[in-house]
């Protein structure tokens, strides 16, 4: 039996995949939940053998619980979901420790496939991101500065571009001000950019923010 649990903010997009998983032989849903803080919280009372997470969520984005369940929980088995396509992100969120990357309006068949490869200990990779991944590895120069962030970096990035104070970005990610502020720095570097101002540009341009 594979123990799925399913995270996101909206209560029709848990339904419909509990409608999609509930009368699924071999498979039981662990729990639900709306928020990264209520996943964190229900793992530590009902472990489970597949996560399955938005990446936007209140408070605590998929990001910073992936980042979480990656030192507390190294064996659970993590795909992300989201409304964004995957050259968006998937390349991002399988380098940063997903096992696998899912578009939020997947068929049945796509959703059973990528939980089965990930509960066997595979990365579950869809066409889509094949492709995205092969163009990396033959250099085509594709790839924006955005996708070669480190993980923190790109939690920093996502909130500064939100329009989150760096006081407030360091209370939320347990870090100090200091290091926020440096974390910024690199950013504006690496981005090319020079206030965050044009981070958020930067973020909308490239359908970061929106979905």
């Amino acid at each position: 039996m594979i123990h799925v649990a399913v995270v996101d903010d909206h209560g029709i997009v848990r339904a419909g995949f509990r409608e999609m998983l509930v009368n699924e032989l071999g498979i039981a849903i662990a729990f639900e939940a709306d928020s990264g803080e209520a996943a964190l919280d229900l793992l530590r009372k009902h472990p489970c053998d597949v996560l399955l997470l938005d990446i936007s969520l209140p408070g605590q984005s998929g990001i910073d619980v992936l980042r979480t369940v990656r030192q507390r929980y190294p064996q659970l088995k993590v795909l992300m979901l989201s409304g964004f396509p995957e050259e968006r992100y998937a390349l991002a969120m399988i380098r940063h420790g997903a096992n696998g990357y899912l578009c939020k309006d997947c068929d049945k068949s796509e959703l059973l496939r990528a939980i089965q490869t990930v509960s066997q200990g595979r990365r579950y990779v869809s066409s889509k991101t094949a492709e995205l991944l092969a163009s990396g590895l033959v250099g085509d120069g594709l790839s924006l500065p955005h996708e070669n962030l480190s993980e923190r970096e790109l939690q920093v990035f996502l909130r500064l571009a939100k329009g989150e104070s760096v006081s407030a970005i360091a209370e939320a990610l347990h870090l100090s001000v200091k290091t926020v502020s440096t974390y910024r720095s690199r950013l504006l570097e690496k981005l090319e950019v020079n206030s965050n101002a044009e981070l958020a540009t930067y973020a909308h341009e490239n359908g970061l923010l929106t979905q």
